[in-house]
């Protein structure tokens, strides 16, 4: 990783991918829960490597076309799927245990933004999502609150968050405290 210069602020995606790094290795799965335009879904299938797995979902047929010529473009390995679905039926398509995962909620980069994640769908993933998670793994949310469902879906993910056992997972939210609306955070650990 490159030295920061002096006088840079903290970027909040760069900050995820450290986390993942540190759970997730070459030969292990990992899902996209929120493929979009398939940034995420390239950076956990290099981190894999050709041995690894990834899964990437999206309900949008352009996040999948996006995805795969960003797959293509970058040269990843042929270690993915991506699968146009909601989720929350990551149960149908992963068995599991899974190393990483990440959720960027919110709308695709790009669109009209008239198709956001939903509490509906989310919560039922993210439950699931802890459940397939194995044991020293972990999951990361970015959360956009400055839009209605945005702001109504990270508050839901943070209060369920806050009601697990934290003997058994380690739930820790980071965001820039002076500036609500800003993205932010949450890293979940299983022990």
């Amino acid at each position: 990783m490159e030295n920061k210069k002096y006088g840079e602020m903290i970027d909040l995606l760069d900050l995820q991918k450290q986390f993942i790094r540190n759970h997730l290795g070459v030969g292990d799965t990992a899902v996209d829960f929120t493929m979009g335009n398939g940034h995420d879904t390239a950076f956990l299938s290099h981190t894999v490597g050709e041995s690894g797995k990834v899964f990437a979902f999206d309900i949008q047929p352009s996040a999948l076309d996006s995805t795969r010529a960003r797959l293509e473009n970058e040269g990843c390995p042929q270690n993915y799927t991506l699968i146009l679905a909601s989720h929350h039926r990551v149960r149908e398509f992963v068995e599991g245990p899974i190393r990483a995962g990440m959720f960027n909620l919110g709308y695709l980069p790009g669109s009209d933004k008239s198709v956001t994640t939903m509490r509906e769908t989310t919560m039922p993933a993210l439950s699931a999502a802890i459940d397939l998670l194995a044991h020293g793994g972990v999951l990361t949310v970015a959360v956009y609150p400055g839009h209605a469902e945005g702001d109504a879906e990270g508050k839901m993910v943070i209060e369920y968050l806050s009601t697990l056992d934290r003997h058994a997972i380690c739930c820790t939210l980071i965001r820039i405290l002076n500036s609500p609306t800003s993205p932010f955070f949450i890293v979940i650990e299983k022990k």
